[in-house]
């Protein structure tokens, strides 16, 4: 449930949710809900509900016992938003975050409105970094939201990138990761639309992560984007990291 990870943008992921419902087109080829039913078939007693919510309470803590230093991708296999997760359960998530102060998380959320809602009863210290998805055009209001919150970084993640984001709005935003979907049934992604984002940001002085271009074999298509890779990190990434 708190393993190393290989999602190129962070380092781990902490997991003390599993288990989501789709409510926009990004959830559509959800990588997660495919491996939450490959474990629940092989009896993983944390797959126990399949990809339905559930709360794993001895894992919040988890991350207390972590001596060295990482990057903490919160609820890989959830959205720590979802409107079944109860707000104690996230003030406690919060809580470990705020005393876990070794480490960076990262949260990423598509529940846009129910963040904001809560985000004043939260605590936003420096290393909870704060995240919306934004696959689309349709879904483009998430960045508005998420400027609301009082994150020191907060960071958008167009992926899967299923449309162009022609007046992609930058100000406000410390850091955009990009990439096409993968796994079965994936859609394309035009390279037209990666490019366009990443000079926007380029324009706009922001952070520009490429984590792949997708598609059945991922690992096949690379990430390679213009002859070369695209790692930047948040600008004010050194000032507040402790690692």
């Amino acid at each position: 449930m708190a393993v190393n990870s290989k999602i190129e943008w962070t380092e781990a992921t902490w997991n003390p949710v599993t288990g989501c419902s789709k409510i926009s087109q990004g959830c559509k080829n959800c990588y997660a809900e495919r491996l939450a039913k490959r474990l629940h078939a092989m009896g993983n007693p944390r797959y126990k509900n399949g990809f339905n919510v559930t709360l794993h309470r001895d894992l919040v803590s988890l991350p207390l016992k972590w001596k060295k230093p990482r990057m903490i991708f919160v609820n890989s296999m959830s959205d720590l938003f979802h409107e079944e997760i109860p707000f104690e359960f996230i003030k406690a998530v919060f809580n470990t975050m705020v005393n876990a102060d070794h480490h960076i998380f990262q949260v990423l959320t598509k529940r846009n409105k129910r963040m904001i809602e809560l985000a004043p009863m939260l605590p936003w210290p420096n290393n909870i970094w704060m995240g919306v998805t934004v696959e689309n055009q349709a879904v483009i209001n998430r960045i508005h939201d998420l400027r609301q919150t009082p994150a020191k970084i907060k960071f958008i993640s167009a992926e899967p990138l299923l449309s162009d984001l022609p007046d992609f709005p930058c100000k406000g935003v410390d850091w955009v990761i990009a990439g096409g979907e993968s796994g079965p049934g994936a859609r394309p992604m035009h390279p037209d639309w990666a490019r366009s984002l990443r000079d926007q940001c380029q324009d706009a002085g922001v952070p520009f992560f490429f984590k792949q271009w997708g598609g059945f074999n991922k690992k096949a298509a690379g990430r390679i984007l213009d002859g070369q890779t695209w790692n930047q990190l948040p600008n004010r990434y050194n000032e507040i990291s402790l690692f």
